[in-house]
Formats: structure tokens, sequence, C-alpha cells
């Protein structure tokens, strides 16, 4: 039981908030202006209407000023623990050689994906590579207010104008880690196939945001990149910095040798990195985070233990020791790979076939106690759906720089439900109560 009545309150109006509003927030034409702010990005938003229509929600969701302040102190926990040397120990003992190294940079654009349970945010995945960061700044630069009782969700737009820029400081705080006062001069933004990608548009949000403060940006595949004489090239041009999207975490596939090799050779910024991936998005971090004997032998204090145990869901490593009593208590568990991405190959227990299980028992996957996600009552042709969302904190240094929602129906979070697609996230403060707004 919450032992604080305002509290309760408070995240019950954004329950209520969330079941009850049905509010259009989304102006297409500020999207429009903000997608598309420089020539070269004209023609952004129709391509995305027409090939990603539900990348977008056209509202928001709503968190209570307590889960905000429980999913940074969450991220902050876990960053604190994960900098532990008996942590590291077992996180990079298991790892790729390419992890081992450690030049300094942090690790940018780092994804933390939430559940909302009665017991506060549940912490479902970590993501070194977490896509969507500009595109919700965008899409929160395009809210506003559907009806004068909503006008407290949407106040000056001062911090959201800041986002950009701490973006940008955010990677040349990166570059500075390796590089001190170098000059840093180009910047190439990878991914396999990128054009391809479903967030392809975000790739030249990031080119253009790359451009306007100086830095030579371009967008390459990896088999573009060319290792000569000790530097990267990229279309004759030696390459500064890399902005790694690709999901190849160790780098490890005959396409990325040449990046791989220049990373290794610190002839490169490469951010996100591998050693990223094993401290902290390799789900079986996740065991860790949630055995709290472990914690305490590793020198964790009482109130991260604590905040830890609140936060991280029991995981566990998914063995065929383990295959009967984890097939027994399948309907109370999800099944990921541990290095899984964007909610590929995972599986509810309770829709797993045996067919499906036995594939399990011959990967690496691990079982983390289900959260089920929150609902979001919408609009779709003016009929009432329901749908899910998680939450998902965009952050660096263990600082929280936006966090958006991902509305879906089905098994996983995806972009094809209807009305659904990312969304902004609107903090329900104490104050509100006293306007009735919700």
């Amino acid at each position: 039981m919450n032992p604080n009545p305002a509290i309760a309150t408070v995240r019950s109006c954004a329950e209520s908030l969330n079941r009850d509003c049905f509010c259009r927030t989304l102006n297409l034409a500020r999207l429009r202006e903000q997608l598309e702010s420089e020539p070269s990005l004209r023609g952004m938003m129709t391509n995305i209407t027409q090939t990603r229509p539900n990348l977008f929600s056209s509202t928001v969701v709503f968190i209570s000023q307590e889960v905000q302040q429980q999913i940074s102190a969450a991220i902050a926990t876990i960053e604190r623990v994960a900098a532990l040397p008996g942590y590291q120990i077992q996180a990079l003992s298991r790892a790729d050689a390419s992890a081992q190294h450690d030049f300094g940079p942090l690790g940018a654009c780092m994804g933390y994906d939430f559940h909302l349970s009665a017991n506060g945010p549940q912490l479902i995945e970590i993501n070194t590579n977490a896509g969507g960061l500009l595109l919700n700044v965008a899409l929160a630069r395009a809210q506003e207010a559907c009806c004068l009782e909503m006008d407290w969700a949407f106040p000056s737009s001062a911090r959201r104008d800041t986002l950009k820029k701490n973006i940008f400081d955010m990677f040349a705080a990166e570059w500075q880690l390796q590089r001190g006062t170098e000059p840093w001069r180009t910047m190439v933004i990878v991914d396999d196939a990128p054009q391809a990608q479903y967030l392809a548009p975000e790739f030249e949000l990031f080119r253009q945001l790359f451009n306007q403060y100086g830095i030579h940006a371009t967008i390459a595949d990896p088999s573009e990149l060319l290792w000569q004489n000790g530097r990267l090239m990229h279309q004759n041009m030696a390459v500064d910095m890399v902005y790694n999207r690709l999901t190849d975490f160790y780098l490890t596939e005959p396409i990325h040798q040449s990046l791989r090799q220049a990373h290794e050779a610190d002839a490169v910024v490469l951010t996100p990195h591998p050693r990223a991936h094993a401290l902290l998005a390799d789900k079986r971090n996740l065991i860790a985070l949630s055995q709290n004997e472990l914690l305490l032998a590793w020198g964790a204090s009482a109130a991260d233990r604590k905040i830890l145990s609140d936060s991280v869901p029991v995981t566990r490593l998914v063995t065929p020791e383990r295959a009967e009593e984890l097939w027994a208590q399948r309907r109370q568990l999800f099944f990921k790979p541990v290095a899984g991405y964007g909610a590929k190959a995972a599986y509810r227990g309770d829709k797993l076939t045996r067919r499906v299980w036995s594939e399990i028992l011959k990967s690496d996957f691990v079982a983390q106690a289900l959260v089920p996600p929150s609902g979001r009552m919408i609009e779709v042709d003016g009929v009432q759906t329901d749908l899910k969302f998680d939450i998902r904190a965009y952050s660096y240094a263990s600082q929280v720089q936006l966090l958006a929602a991902r509305m879906y129906a089905g098994q996983t979070t995806n972009f094809r439900t209807q009305g659904g697609g990312f969304a902004p996230v609107i903090v329900v403060p104490s104050a509100t109560l006293a306007t009735g707004s919700c």
C-alpha cells in the first residue's frame, strides 16, 4: 500500500487521463515544420506518411511525477552499479574481445524501456543504440493543447528548444572523452542498408544536426567504409567519428570488419560501442541487476539494491537444467534472446508452443518475470480503442534527456498498429490536482 495519499492521487490522475482523455494533440503542420527544418529535408513528412503511417501517434501518454522520478533514479542506479569492478568483471568475461577496449566514451543514445505497474516502473530492457530520439524531439515540439482544461500539459517550449543542442553536446562529449581538444571534423552515421531501415528518416535528422554545428556528416552502409593506412575512410574522406546504429553489437560480421579494425586501433571514435553493449544492454545483465545477494557481494549500497529490487523484474538464464521449471512457470514469464533487439524473437510465455520452446532451449535466452504493459484508450476513426504502451527513457551519463512512449497492439512493441507509434510523454505534476484537470 502506498503510504502517501497525495502520490497515489497523482498516479491515479495519470491513469485516469490515459483512460478518459481522447484528445488529438498532434499538429501535423507543425510536425512537418519540425521535420523539414532545412531544404535538404523537404518531403520527409510525405515520405513518412506514405511509407510509415504508424510511426507517430496523434495523442500523448500521461505518467505521474513520481513515476518520472522513479525512472530517473533507476537509470542512475543501474549505471552506478555497472561501474562496480565485480559487475564489470562478470559482464566483460562473457563478451567479445571488441568489448574489452575502453577508450573513454560512455555510449551515446542510451535507451531504457519500462512497463508501468502498480509497484512503479519496471525495467524491461536496455538498448545501446535506441532509435527515435530526434524523431521524438520533433514530435514533442509539434503538440498543442486540445482544450483549455489541458493547457497545463503543454508548458513553454523553452526546454524542448534546447533538446537538439543537448543531443549534439552528447556527441561532442563522447569526442572529448576520447580525443580531448583535438578538432572534430567528420561524422558518419552507419547502419546496414540505411535507407531501408524503418527509422531511416532519423538518420537524415542527425546528418542535418551535425552539419548545423559544423561537422561534415554523411550516412553510410558499412560496406562503404575502408580501413586504409591506419585510417577509416568513407568516400575518400577520413572519418573522425561514427554514430553506430548497427545491431551486430560486437562487429563480428565480415562486412563490419573495417569498422571493427578502426575501433580496436583507436583510429575512430565509435559510439555507442561494444563495451557499452556488454556492460548494459546484454540481457544477462538483468539477471545480475535483479539478484540482491550478488549486488551486495559486489559492494552495491543498500539504497541502490532497494531501487533495483523495486524496478528490475527477476530475470533468470534459460538452461536445459531449468527447462522443466521454466516451462511450468511460463505463463508468468517473458522470454528474450540475450543479444536481441526490437522485440525480435521475444515471446510471452503464455503464447509459447512446444516447437518454439525447443528452439529457445537451443539458443541463449533469459526468462524475465512478466510485467504486462499499461493501457491507453484512444479514438481510431471514431472508435474507442485500447492500446498498450511502454515508456522509453533516452539518456546520457545517467541523466534522462527525453521520455517517449511507444503505443501498440499485440504481443510486443511495433509500428504496425493504427493509432499507435511514438507518442510524447506528459508528466502530471502535483499542481494539477488543484485544477480538477483529471
